[in-house]
C-alpha cells in the first residue's frame, strides 16, 4: 500500500473518531459530486416537472392521501416519494432546491449504510472503500443528481438489506430484522417493487441449508414481526386510501389501477419502455456500473473463491443483486433505472477485495484507461461539433449551449490529471475526472439549458401569445406546462397518450360549447379537429409542433367528445415555509391548484 492511499485509508485505526472522520469524508464527498448546482436549474422532463407538480399541489391544496397531476389522480406510483417532495417543499419554500433534496438525502443515506454494513462485516477500510466506491460509480452519482423516484426507492432497499443483513449475516438482531421488512414496507409505498430486498431470504435459505453455518436459528413468533412491521407501513397509507375508495368512484378506479394496471399488468404486459431481455447485462450494466464492471476480470475469481470457502459475507448480496436484475429483465418493459436498487449490494460483493486489487498494474491501467477514455471521448465531441456546424448551430438553438465549452473543459481536465497522475494514481485520476465532469455540468452546462430543457422558455411564449381575455385549454399538456403556467386553464385528463383521438375530440367539443376560448394544440389534434380553424404557430417543444387555435373545430369531432371530461385547473403563487412565517412569492414556478370538473355550460 503506497503512502498516499495508507494516509486515506488508515489502518488499524477503528476508534469512533476515525468512523466520524470517515463520515465526514463521505458525505463531504457526496455533497460536493451531488449537491453543487442544486438551486441552479429547474424541474427537467420527462418525470421531474410532473412530481414537482404533484408535490407542490400536495401541499397548497392540503390534500396528501392521493397524488393529482393538474386535480387528475395520478395513479403510476404511490405517494411516498411525494409526501417526500412535499415535506421538502414545506421545509424550503423554494421549488428549485425542494425538489432535488430526497435524491441527495437518500444517496447519502444510501452512502451511510453501505459503508457501516461493510465496515461491520468487514473492516472500517473497507467501509471507506465501499462508500467511496459507491459514489464514484456512474450511475448511482447521476441519479441522486435527478428528481426522480429511484434514488429515494434505492436508499429504502438498501435500508431494507442492511436490516436483514445485519441479522443474518451479524445477528441474531429482530430489532433489525423488523426494520428491514418496515424499510422494504417504505419501498412498496414508494414504488411497487420496493419488496425486493425480501428476496435475499431465497438465496439466504438455500444457503442455510446448504452450508449449515453462520445463520441465525428461526424463531417463528420473533420472525413474524417483520412481517407484521412490513403490512403495518404499506396499511398507513393502503387502509385510508382503500376507504376513500369506497365512497367515491373516481378513487375506486385510481385503486384498481395503482393495484392491479400498474403493478402486475405493467409487469407482464408492458406497454411502453418495451426492451429485449438482454437490456441490463448487455447495454446499461457494461456502461453505467463502471468503474466495477471494468474490474470483473480480477473480481469473478475471486467471488468463486469466496463460494468455495462459503462466505455468505460475499455471496448473499451478490446473489440478490443477480436475482434484481433477472427480476426486472423477466418484463419486457425495462429502464436503465430499473436496477439501481441492485447496485449498493453489488458494490458490498465488491468492496472487500478493492485495496488488494488497487495494488495490481493492470488493474491501475484500467482504471486510468477509463479517466483518459473520458478525455478522449470529449476531445472527440469538440472536434465533431466544430466540423458539424448544422448540427451545432441547432444545439445552440434548441438548448441555448454551445456544447464545443463544456466538452472542451472536462477533456482539458482528463488529460491534466493522466499527464500529473499517471497510472499509479489510477483511481485519483478517475475520480478527479467524475468530479470535473460533474463540476462542469452543474456550473456550466444545466443553467445554461435550464430555460430550454425546463419549459418555462415555451410556456412564457404560450402566454404572450395567448389573449388574456379568452379561456385557455391546453390539449396533450406537459406537465411543465401547468408547473409555470401563471393563469388559469382547462385541461381533458393527464397522459392520455394512448387515447389522443378521444382527449381531441373533449377538447373540440369544449371549444364549440362556447365563444371565447382558445386551445394549445399539437400538430396531430390541430390536423384531426382544428385544421380549418385559426391556429398561431407557436414552434416546437420536445420534438412537437405546436398552435395555439380559436375559432370553431370540426363539427364532427365535436359531436364525439365528452364535454365533462374537462378540467380546471388554476394556479396560485405562493407556498408558506414551515421554517418560519414568511410567505415566498413563487411567480416563476406558481403552486396552490385549484382543480374542478367543468360543467356541461363550461362553468
Amino acid at each position: 500500500m503506497d503512502g498516499l492511499a495508507s494516509a486515506w485509508l488508515r489502518p488499524s485505526q477503528s476508534s469512533a473518531r476515525a468512523i466520524y472522520f470517515d463520515f465526514a469524508w463521505l458525505i463531504g464527498l457526496a455533497l460536493l459530486l451531488i449537491a453543487t448546482g442544486i438551486g441552479l436549474r429547474d424541474p427537467w422532463p420527462a418525470d421531474e416537472p410532473r412530481f414537482a407538480l404533484i408535490a407542490r399541489d400536495m401541499v397548497t391544496s392540503g390534500d396528501w392521501l392521493v397524488p393529482r397531476v393538474g386535480g387528475d389522480l395520478y395513479a403510476d406510483k404511490p405517494p411516498l416519494y411525494f409526501w417526500l417532495l412535499a415535506l421538502s417543499l414545506t421545509a424550503t419554500g423554494s421549488p428549485r432546491i425542494a425538489f432535488l433534496l430526497p435524491s441527495l438525502l437518500s444517496a447519502i443515506g444510501c452512502i451511510v449504510l453501505v459503508y457501516d454494513l461493510a465496515r461491520r462485516m468487514w473492516s472500517r477500510e473497507v467501509g471507506l472503500i465501499a462508500g467511496t466506491l459507491l459514489l464514484l460509480t456512474a450511475q448511482f452519482v447521476w441519479q441522486a443528481r435527478q428528481a426522480q423516484i429511484d434514488a429515494t426507492l434505492c436508499f429504502f432497499t438498501t435500508l431494507s438489506l442492511y436490516g436483514l443483513m445485519r441479522h443474518l449475516l451479524l445477528g441474531p438482531s429482530w430489532r433489525w430484522h423488523a426494520v428491514g421488512w418496515a424499510a422494504a414496507g417504505c419501498g412498496v409505498i414508494t414504488k411497487g417493487v420496493g419488496f425486493l430486498p425480501l428476496l435475499i431470504l431465497v438465496p439466504w435459505l438455500v444457503l442455510r441449508a446448504r452450508w449449515r453455518i453462520g445463520f441465525p436459528p428461526v424463531h417463528a413468533a420473533k420472525w413474524l414481526a417483520g412481517p407484521l412491521a412490513f403490512i403495518g407501513v404499506v396499511s398507513s397509507w393502503l387502509v385510508p386510501m382503500l376507504f376513500a375508495a369506497r365512497a367515491d368512484l373516481a378513487l375506486a378506479a385510481y385503486r384498481d389501477e395503482i393495484l392491479f394496471v400498474q403493478t402486475a399488468a405493467r409487469y407482464v404486459d408492458a406497454w411502453h419502455h418495451v426492451r429485449p431481455f438482454w437490456y441490463f447485462i448487455a447495454q446499461v450494466i457494461p456502461l453505467l456500473w463502471l468503474p466495477l464492471i471494468a474490474l470483473l476480470p480480477w473480481l469473478v475469481p475471486r467471488w468463486r473463491e469466496a463460494w468455495r470457502g462459503r462466505d455468505p459475507r460475499v455471496v448473499l448480496p451478490l446473489l440478490w443483486a443477480a436475482i434484481v436484475v433477472v427480476f426486472f429483465s423477466l418484463s419486457a418493459g425495462k429502464r436503465g433505472v430499473y436496477v439501481l436498487p441492485a447496485l449498493p449490494a453489488f458494490v458490498l460483493a465488491c468492496a472487500p477485495y478493492l485495496s488488494e486489487l488497487s495494488r495490481i498494474a493492470n488493474v491501475r491501467r484500467v482504471v486510468f484507461g477509463l479517466a483518459v477514455a473520458t478525455g478522449i471521448a470529449c476531445a472527440g465531441a469538440v472536434v465533431y461539433a466544430h466540423f458539424a456546424e448544422t448540427l451545432r448551430a441547432q444545439l445552440i438553438a434548441t438548448y441555448g449551449l454551445d456544447a464545443i465549452g463544456p466538452a472542451l473543459l472536462i477533456a482539458s481536465t482528463a488529460i491534466v490529471l493522466a499527464v500529473l497522475l499517471r497510472p499509479r494514481y489510477a483511481f485519483i485520476a478517475y475520480g478527479g475526472v467524475i468530479l470535473g465532469a460533474l463540476l462542469v455540468v452543474s456550473f456550466w452546462v444545466n443553467p445554461a439549458m435550464n430555460d430550454a430543457r425546463s419549459g418555462a422558455r415555451f410556456v412564457r411564449q404560450l402566454e404572450r401569445a395567448a389573449h388574456a381575455d379568452l379561456e385557455l385549454g391546453l390539449v396533450g399538456f406537459r406537465e411543465e406546462h401547468l408547473l409555470y403556467i401563471q393563469r388559469p386553464v382547462v385541461h381533458f385528463g393527464h397522459a392520455r397518450w394512448r387515447e389522443r383521438e378521444a382527449e381531441t375530440f373533449d377538447a373540440a367539443s369544449w371549444m364549440a360549447a362556447r365563444t371565447g376560448r382558445q386551445l394549445l394544440v399539437d400538430d396531430y389534434s390541430r390536423s384531426l379537429c382544428f385544421a380549418r380553424a385559426d391556429a398561431l404557430a407557436l414552434g416546437e417543444d420536445k420534438r412537437r409542433s405546436w398552435y395555439l387555435v380559436t375559432g370553431q373545430p370540426d363539427s364532427n369531432c365535436a359531436a364525439r367528445g365528452n364535454l365533462t371530461a374537462a378540467l380546471r385547473y388554476e394556479p396560485s403563487v405562493q407556498v408558506r415555509s414551515s421554517s418560519n412565517d414568511e410567505t415566498h412569492e413563487l411567480r416563476a414556478e406558481p403552486g396552490a391548484v385549484s382543480a374542478e370538473r367543468v360543467t356541461k355550460h363550461g362553468q
